[in-house]
C-alpha cells in the first residue's frame, strides 16, 4: 500500500499550473487532424452503425478511441448535441474546418432518407478514392523537391565558397577578360558577401510571402496565376485531370446521395483546386436552374471540360444513369492522374537535367576560357 506522501507527490505532479493548462489548451486547439484520421473516424462510425449500434454510442467509442485530443474533443461535442436531439449533419456543419460541406449535404441526404448507413459508405469510398489522388501527387513531387533542393545548396556552395577562390586569380590577369568571365565575377562577388546573401534571402521570402497573400486576397490575381498554370506545358494536363477527377468523382457522389443537381454541382464546384473550374461550375448551378441541361453548359467550356466528358454526361442525362457514367470518368481521370504521376519524375526529368547542364556549361565556359587565354599568351 503507498503511503499518503506517496499519493500526495503523485497527485502534485499531475496537476498544472494556470499558465500551463492555457498551452495545453492553445496547443490542442491548433493540432491539425489528418485527412486519415477523418478516413478512420468516418468508416469506423459506419462500420459500428451498420453492426447496430445507435449514432451516440458509436460516437462515444470513436472519442474514446481517437488519439487526437482536439478530435477526441470536437467528437465528444458532437456526441452531446446528438443526445439533446439536434440532428447528426446540423451539428457536423458547426466544424466546417473538420467536416467540408460536401460530406454535411451528404449526410443530411442520408437522414432524410434513412439511409446514413448508406451514404457513410459512399463517403468513405469517396474519402479513399481522393486519399489516392492525394498519394500519388505528393509521392511524384518528391523527387522534383529534393533535386530542387540539392541543386539550390550546391548552388550556394558553389557561389559562396568555390568559384571565389578559382575567379580571383583571373583578377590580376592584365589582358581583357571574356565576357561570360566578367559576368560572372560581378555575379559571384555580389552574391559572396553575406549582406547580400542575407538581401536576396530576403527579397525571396518577401516575393513568395506576397505572391501568396494576393492569391488569397485577389480573386483577379488567382485567376490569372491559376489561367496560366492550365496552359503550362507537362503541368497544366496534370492540373486539368485532377480537377476533372475531382469533379466527377464528387458530382457522383452527391448524386448517389439523392441531392438534387444545382445543390451537387454547388457543392462540387468548391471540391475543384482551380479557380476556373469552380466559376464555371458555379455558372453552371444557375443556369440549371433555368432548365439548361448541364452537359449543354460544359459544352460551352471545351478548354476545362473536354468533348468525352460532356457527352458521358449527355448520355447519362438521357438515360438516367448520370451517376454511373459520372463514376466512370472518375475512374478514368483517377487512373490517369496515377499514371502521369508515376511517371511524372521520368518526365521532368530531363528538364533537370538540361537546365542543369546549360547552368554547369555556362560557369565551366566562364572559368575555362580565361585559362585558355592564359595558356596560349605564353
Amino acid at each position: 500500500m503507498p503511503n499518503t506522501n506517496e499519493v500526495k507527490r503523485v497527485k502534485k505532479k499531475r496537476e498544472l499550473s494556470a499558465f500551463e493548462k492555457k498551452l495545453t489548451d492553445l496547443t490542442i486547439k491548433f493540432t491539425p487532424i489528418s485527412f486519415t484520421q477523418k478516413l478512420f473516424f468516418v468508416d469506423h462510425l459506419r462500420t459500428m452503425v451498420s453492426a447496430g449500434l445507435s449514432l451516440v454510442e458509436s460516437l462515444g467509442i470513436l472519442s474514446r478511441e481517437t488519439a487526437n485530443k482536439r478530435f477526441k474533443g470536437i467528437i465528444g461535442q458532437i456526441k452531446n448535441d446528438v443526445e439533446k436531439g439536434e440532428q447528426f449533419s446540423e451539428v457536423l456543419a458547426k466544424h466546417p474546418k473538420v467536416f467540408p460541406s460536401i460530406y454535411v449535404q451528404m449526410i443530411a441526404s442520408g437522414e432524410v432518407s434513412g439511409q446514413l448507413e448508406t451514404v457513410l459508405e459512399q463517403i468513405t469510398e469517396q474519402m479513399k478514392k481522393t486519399r489516392e489522388l492525394l498519394s500519388s501527387i505528393r509521392g511524384a513531387l518528391i523527387y522534383p523537391a529534393v533535386i530542387l533542393v540539392a541543386m539550390a545548396g550546391i548552388g550556394i556552395l558553389m557561389a559562396t565558397v568555390v568559384l571565389p577562390k578559382i575567379l580571383e586569380l583571373f583578377k590580376d590577369f592584365d589582358a581583357e577578360l571574356p565576357l561570360a568571365t566578367q559576368i560572372l565575377i560581378v555575379v559571384i562577388d555580389f552574391v559572396s558577401k553575406p549582406l547580400n546573401l542575407v538581401l536576396i534571402l530576403i527579397l525571396t521570402i518577401s516575393f513568395f510571402i506576397g505572391f501568396i497573400y494576393l492569391l488569397k486576397k485577389s480573386l483577379d490575381f488567382k485567376k490569372f496565376i491559376h489561367n496560366i498554370n492550365l496552359h503550362i506545358p507537362i503541368i497544366g494536363p496534370v492540373i486539368k485531370k485532377i480537377n476533372l477527377a475531382k469533379f466527377s468523382m464528387t458530382l457522383s457522389s452527391l448524386l448517389k446521395s439523392t441531392i438534387p443537381i444545382i445543390t451537387a454541382v454547388g457543392i462540387t464546384a468548391e471540391t475543384c483546386g482551380n479557380v476556373l473550374y469552380q466559376d464555371t461550375l458555379k455558372m453552371a448551378a444557375e443556369s440549371i436552374k433555368k432548365g439548361d441541361p448541364l452537359s449543354q453548359i460544359l459544352h460551352e467550356n471545351e478548354k476545362l471540360f473536354p468533348p468525352m466528358v460532356t457527352e458521358m454526361i449527355m448520355v447519362g442525362e438521357r438515360t438516367g444513369e448520370i451517376e454511373k457514367l459520372l463514376n466512370e470518368l472518375a475512374e478514368f481521370y483517377g487512373d490517369e492522374v496515377d499514371k502521369t504521376m508515376k511517371n511524372f519524375a521520368t518526365i521532368i526529368e530531363p528538364i533537370i537535367i538540361l537546365v542543369l547542364g546549360v547552368a554547369v556549361a555556362g560557369i565551366a565556359v566562364a572559368v575555362v576560357m580565361p585559362m585558355y587565354s592564359l595558356v596560349q599568351s605564353f
